[in-house]
């Protein structure tokens, strides 16, 4: 009997949770939306450069509340949002603006499992757009700025005394109002501009540590030796009696290990390295470890690969980019990373891994993720995939002149020193983020001069923070001779209207070939694209025709492209797929051999 009724209960609590949540509004949804469980959302372990057996999952249903800026904490909350999923989104249950003026107010109550007794307890947020605050039974803890990317709070000194404990969450997002890194969002969407994101979107989960865990981990490769340098910090820095340990396995042998102390570079030799590329994204999985008196208290995977990214002449004089010495031709679509469902949250792991799937199907082996930073399993998709990144940063601060056709044209603008302090810490964290991530390729600090700001300045401190990958320093944007490449824009067709003899040349955005599909719309009337098409035969044939003229481009001196882009996002009608991934817009093996005859061309 016992039996059963746990398993009665149970089930109430499922239905209850089902009863509690549905997805808000009528518009598009992705066949994820069907395998969203408010119980079960997004399980899987979020950090995988970084990961602990032991963690305790905190999405789901939260107590929301939207309330003036500036107000108290809110007496009564309205109801229920489903974490991690903005609350203007469809998954959160909720589809409801915020704005400047507001604040929105998450609450739940969580406890401690067991079996953590005697270690610390920290809370780690994937990301929050943009302010976030933390209170932990009432306490305020910590706040932190930065819609993008990861933070964390050891909570332990927060939790005595008590078996269930208050969590709440501030979040103020000023969207398209404010100088923040924004993207894309606005708080009027048309156009090329899209619906805002204000809160949590991100996995939030707990985990139990001791006094001096690991924090970070940064791994840079050189394959000409054969070594691998890595930098391991911890909560508590640089103890000289507590030790580092690195081991690098391949298929459970360990191949490499090294020891030190917290902060110090570990150099890791591996004889006759297996290298990560497209065709062969070979990882390396790395064991790390803190030892305190000859006793691991602290453990963690992770994983790793060999490869190099650097440029070089080609036998008639071209720049090119080369992937472990060898010359490769960069060509992916842009990718802008919007659900209509979830917006900047995909509904689950296996609907973010897809775009990723398809875009290697297309033979594409390159992404430009746009204006943009993904959840960290993102990244860690593209690794295992083997399908190379330029990383933009999010645009923000808006305003200057853009001229794109002319050489050193248009404004650089003239931000408030909040502004560039801003702007700088939140790309370091952005950089921090993806600096392990073998598929990570390219900085593209601005795009097409949307807030572009002392553009030598911020290529030089890019290069200098990462000096193992290429910098993009304006795509698009107002060229100055500065970092690794210039990239043009131009729509719809391809075009070299400049060229740099001293950089690579790349085509950072063309094509938008749009095709409008009934029952797979944002907008009934306000869908467009550069260029408009009837059915997938014209959109491929249109496609091709452009893949030829690339083709004849990379003899005379292109070295990349990005084709505007994956899939239709709102009202941009140009995706390769449909906003809601249900239709595939063109005939894939013609546009498979188009983009292969395109890479190819560099090494015929």
């Amino acid at each position: 009997m016992k039996k059963l009724s746990f398993a009665i209960c149970a089930c109430l609590l499922i239905v209850s949770a089902h009863a509690q949540w549905s997805p808000a509004g009528d518009r598009l949804k992705t066949e994820w939306t069907e395998k969203v469980d408010p119980q079960n959302v997004w399980p899987e372990y979020p950090r995988p450069l970084i990961e602990r057996s032991l963690w305790l999952n905190l999405n789901g249903l939260w107590e929301y509340a939207v309330a003036p800026r500036g107000t108290a904490e809110p007496s009564g909350f309205e109801g229920k949002i489903l974490v991690p999923f903005a609350i203007e989104s469809s998954l959160s249950g909720v589809m409801k603006e915020v704005g400047e003026a507001n604040e929105l107010w998450y609450k739940r109550e969580f406890t401690v499992p067991s079996n953590w007794k005697g270690k610390n307890v920290v809370l780690n947020f994937g990301a929050v757009d943009w302010k976030a605050d933390v209170f932990v039974n009432d306490i305020m803890i910590g706040s932190h700025k930065g819609g993008y990317t990861p933070f964390s709070f050891d909570i332990t000194p927060f939790l005595a005394g008590k078996s269930k404990h208050k969590l709440v969450v501030r979040v103020w997002d000023p969207t398209s109002r404010g100088y923040q890194p924004r993207g894309k969002q606005v708080n009027r969407p048309e156009g090329i501009w899209y619906t805002a994101v204000t809160g949590i979107w991100q996995t939030v989960w707990l985990e139990p540590v001791p006094d001096n865990h690991i924090t970070a981990i940064k791994t840079i490769s050189s394959i000409e030796s054969g070594s691998l340098n890595v930098t391991v910090e911890t909560s508590q820095g640089c103890r000289t009696n507590d030790i580092v340990e690195v081991k690098v396995t391949d298929k459970g042998r360990v191949v490499a290990t090294a020891k030190g102390l917290a902060g110090s570079e570990l150099r890791l030799g591996v004889e006759n390295p297996t290298l990560w590329d497209t065709q062969n994204p070979y990882l390396y999985d790395m064991n790390v470890s803190v030892t305190s008196s000859g006793k691991v208290v602290d453990e963690v995977k992770s994983y790793t690969a060999f490869r190099k990214i650097s440029t070089k002449r080609d036998a008639n004089g071209i720049m090119r980019m080369q992937l472990n010495n060898k010359d490769l031709f960069h060509f992916g679509p842009l990718d802008q990373g919007w659900w209509p469902d979830g917006l900047y949250t995909a509904p689950t792991d296996e609907a973010l891994l897809y775009d990723i799937k398809k875009t290697k199907e297309w033979g594409f082996n390159m992404i430009r993720k746009h204006v943009k930073v993904e959840p960290a399993r993102w990244y860690y998709h593209c690794d295992r995939e083997g399908i190379l990144v330029w990383q933009d940063m999010p645009s923000g601060d808006l305003g200057n002149q853009w001229v794109s056709s002319e050489y050193n044209g248009g404004t650089d603008k003239k931000r408030t020193q909040e502004s560039v302090d801003n702007f700088y810490r939140e790309w370091k964290e952005i950089m921090d983020l993806c600096m392990s991530n073998p598929s990570v390729v390219v900085w593209v600090p601005f795009n097409e001069g949307w807030g572009q700001f002392n553009t030598e300045k911020a290529a030089e401190y890019t290069k200098t923070y990462d000096p193992s990958r290429l910098v993009n320093p304006a795509s698009g944007g107002n060229h100055r001779p500065c970092g690794d490449m210039l990239d043009l824009h131009n729509y719809p067709r391809p075009s070299m209207y400049l060229f740099d003899p001293q950089r690579v040349n790349v085509l950072g955005e063309y094509g938008g070939i749009g095709l409008a599909l009934e029952n797979h719309l944002w907008w009934d009337k306000r869908n467009w694209g550069y260029v408009q098409f009837k059915n997938e035969n014209e959109v491929t044939a249109e496609y091709v025709t452009y893949a030829k003229e690339l083709q004849d481009l990379v003899k005379r001196g292109f070295s990349g492209a990005v084709y505007t882009q994956t899939t239709d996002v709102e009202g941009e009608v140009n995706g390769l797929m449909t906003y809601d991934r249900k239709k595939v817009k063109i005939i894939e093996a013609e546009v498979r051999k188009a983009n292969q005859s395109v890479i190819n061309e560099l090494n015929k």
